[in-house]
């Protein structure tokens, strides 16, 4: 072949159909290209408005597309190619892993992948498997929300649980000891809201909420790597957007001697770990 012609590879599409979201990432010379998500009432609407506006945003003509990559829930519900081009599916769990160990550097480490629920996909080089999982996450939050505070917007809870203190939602060591317990510090949590009271005030129980998900979600992963060794978890999933994972998991980090590792585009590992299973 001449040393003059230089090949372009073609664009690999991978993408994330969730139950309630839609995420797409262009992977091209393991470059990541402008990941976007979307929201629809169903997953085969989600997947094709999220295709179609990606192209569209990015100046991408279908003919540069080689293949598009399907993980996720709603994959299932889409049995042809997608707008004629190449199109395989991937299992969530493998695509989870590729994208973390990507995006994260790290060849051993537990990815918490946290969704409407919570997956953990164990690492270590090329053997990648589902360790487990937990039936809270983002769902959980958005569904206690209604409930409590008669609302599902996350943005609202946010505003909310921001202005919230935790002291009067959640009973910590402090609050039942005069000094520091055997490993555990004044401010670790001894109860989620067990100092909620009738009256509580809505930001109270809005900060409330979204502790007690982040924090159990992070100590049901630490029990996952017990006896395997790993001390590196890699969060990802749409609730790492969370500001409150800046004071959960680092308390969490300091009070068992592990590292939680959130990566740029963790909102988006597992479109990313769709893409790079494509394999020619």
């Amino acid at each position: 072949m001449s040393p003059n012609i230089i090949i372009i590879m073609g664009i690999v599409i991978g993408i994330d159909v969730g139950i309630s979201t839609t995420k797409i990432v262009g992977l091209r010379e393991g470059r990541v290209i402008s990941p976007i998500r979307i929201t629809a009432a169903d997953q085969v609407t989600s997947l094709f408005g999220a295709f179609g506006k990606y192209l569209h945003d990015n100046k991408i003509a279908l003919s540069d597309v080689e293949q598009v990559m399907l993980t996720g829930v709603g994959a299932a519900y889409i049995d042809e190619p997608v707008y004629g081009i190449p199109t395989q599916k991937i299992d969530e769990f493998i695509a989870d892993g590729l994208g973390a160990r990507f995006e994260s550097g790290l060849d051993k480490a537990i990815v918490v992948s946290m969704g409407t629920g919570t997956s953990f996909v164990q690492c270590e080089g090329n053997d990648i498997r589902h360790i487990g999982g937990l039936g809270i996450g983002g769902g959980t939050l958005q569904g206690l929300a209604r409930v409590m505070l008669n609302t599902r917007d996350h943005k609202e809870i946010q505003s909310l649980a921001m202005k919230g203190d935790i002291h009067n939602i959640n009973l910590l060591i402090g609050d039942i000891s005069t000094h520091p317990l055997p490993g555990l510090p004044m401010d670790a949590t001894a109860s989620l809201f067990s100092k909620a009271q009738y009256n509580a005030r809505q930001e109270d129980v809005a900060l409330g909420i979204i502790v007690m998900v982040l924090q159990t979600i992070g100590s049901a992963a630490i029990l996952s790597s017990l006896n395997s060794g790993i001390k590196d978890f890699v969060l990802i999933g749409n609730l790492t957007l969370t500001p409150q994972c800046k004071e959960v998991y680092p308390m969490l980090e300091k009070l068992y001697g592990v590292h939680f590792h959130i990566p740029k585009y963790a909102e988006f590992c597992t479109a990313i770990g769709a893409a790079l299973s494509y394999k020619k």
